[in-house]
């Protein structure tokens, strides 16, 4: 680089260059093909959901131990303040930018005191003085503006990225819950097949004793007792590992968990909390925060790319002083002002063995990396989306069955026990009877866990409630952090 200092005539430059300024140019945003409507089907909703309401989709269910375990979760959870601290980073790194377009502003106090000539008989001088300066890069061609507005749009991105890892986190622990309820059910109808087996078990082993059954089917019957005790078992283990998963989010000791989750049943519904579901994919996927971050990437890369490309161009800045000097020599003393104008500097890029070349090559590709990046997420997110209405649909079928199949085996049930008490069924019968109700139960138990994790498979797919709009979020402790971007 080679500066080249003007003179004081060089004041009028700023507005000559000032007329054929230009904001340094962006690119635009690459487009990824969206379908124009979705695949598989949309659930009918009977109460209009609305995103404020998805946005706090827990409180939908009107399950408390849902509510608590989430709120306790986003008050813990370390990805959660992390995304935080990078959303404070963005925002000292707006600051900062912001701070670039303006001048620099310094003062400075000095007092020196001593002999001011080399003559012995000249008295000593105390001297002191005070100064303002200032100094302005005037912004050209853009260079700086194009900071800015990059780190505008990584605040809105980070911001969006503090929503994804909320919407996450609610999800998780969601599924962790739900997942436990649905087990903690299971147990209880396995424990109720158990006892179902041992009460045939003992029936046939008094009628193998009085010759009335083969001892191979008394053998049957024990063994058929130990393999309902070992799936209990198992199950047990199955629910305590989703209990190990929530002390992890939620922050909350083991004790203390399995107490709250024992005095607050379940209320959770397998109806649908209150969704907004754009019909439209590309509608859908506006309301996708990491959709939304990757896309404010594209365009802060782009404006970084922009501001690179202004390097070629002449930078100029300006300087000036005030200052005040004060002089005391042999009793008496005097005051004086200074001002100053100038320099006016003028830089010029002549030469600098290749590196605006390697800045530019490597801007570059962190555009192309960032647009491949935002055109994935997008099939990313089109996928997602799809998948979990299809899981959806199936849940919701699958339930319908199963309920049917439920109650179709209650009735035969019924049925036996009357025949029983009328001397019409053994009590072998009813025992078999009374396992088929309970095998589809727990098949109904398992379905019903799934259509709620089909619910917040969706939930999370749709973005959760994310907006634009809502730029409001709780702080390090809770409090709402108003987030600037201007």
């Amino acid at each position: 680089m080679l500066r080249i200092r003007l003179s004081y005539f060089a004041l009028a430059l700023p507005l000559c260059l000032a007329a054929c300024a230009q904001v340094a140019p962006n690119k635009a945003l690459p487009t990824e093909p969206t379908p124009s409507a979705w695949q598989a089907p949309v659930p009918d909703l009977p109460h209009q959901g609305h995103l404020t309401s998805l946005s706090q989709w827990w409180h939908q269910w009107h399950d408390v131990s849902l509510v608590a375990l989430i709120d306790a979760a986003q008050a813990a959870s370390p990805s959660l303040d992390a995304a935080r601290a990078r959303l404070d980073q963005a925002q000292a790194g707006l600051l900062l930018a912001q701070a670039m377009l303006g001048p620099n502003v310094d003062a400075s106090l000095s007092s020196n005191r001593g002999r001011q000539t080399m003559l012995f008989g000249t008295p000593i001088a105390t001297v002191t003085q005070a100064r303002v300066g200032a100094t302005w890069e005037t912004d050209l061609f853009g260079q700086n503006r194009a900071l800015r507005d990059a780190t505008s749009l990584r605040l809105q991105g980070a911001q969006a990225a503090w929503h994804e890892a909320r919407v996450s986190l609610a999800a998780e622990v969601a599924n962790l819950y739900l997942g436990y309820r649905a087990c903690d059910a299971t147990v209880a109808l396995l424990r109720e097949d158990r006892e179902s087996r041992a009460v045939t078990a003992r029936l046939t082993q008094a009628q193998a004793e009085a010759g009335f059954a083969t001892v191979s089917s008394a053998q049957m019957a024990r063994s058929a007792v130990a393999e309902a005790s070992a799936r209990q078992r198992q199950q047990v283990a199955v629910c305590d590992i989703h209990i190990k998963g929530l002390v992890a989010l939620t922050g909350l000791t083991e004790s203390d968990l399995r107490r709250r989750l024992a005095a607050s049943p379940s209320t959770s519904s397998v109806q649908a909390p209150p969704l907004a579901i754009e019909t439209i994919p590309a509608k859908a996927l506006a309301q996708r925060p990491d959709v939304f971050q990757a896309e404010r990437n594209v365009a802060a890369v782009s404006r970084e790319l922009g501001s690179a490309q202004a390097e070629r161009y002449p930078k100029l800045s300006l300087s000036g002083t005030v200052g005040q000097m004060n002089l005391r020599m042999g009793g008496s003393g005097f005051d004086l002002s200074t001002w100053a104008i100038g320099p006016v500097t003028l830089s010029l890029p002549l030469w600098d063995n290749g590196r605006f070349d390697a800045h530019m090559a490597d801007a570059t590709a962190k555009y192309e990396e960032a647009a491949a990046n935002y055109r994935a997420k997008v099939r990313q997110a089109v996928r997602e989306v799809e998948e979990a209405l299809v899981n959806l649909d199936s849940a919701r079928g699958r339930l319908a069955d199963l309920q049917s199949a439920a109650s179709g085996y209650q009735a035969v049930y019924k049925g036996t026990q009357q025949r029983q008490q009328q001397g019409l069924a053994s009590v072998g019968e009813l025992e078999e009877a009374r396992r088929t109700v309970l095998a589809a139960q727990a098949a109904l138990t398992a379905q019903q866990r799934d259509t709620q994790l089909a619910w917040v498979s969706l939930y999370r797919a749709v973005g959760g409630g994310w907006t634009l709009d809502t730029p409001e979020m709780p702080g390090k402790h809770g409090a709402a952090t108003q987030v600037s971007t201007k």
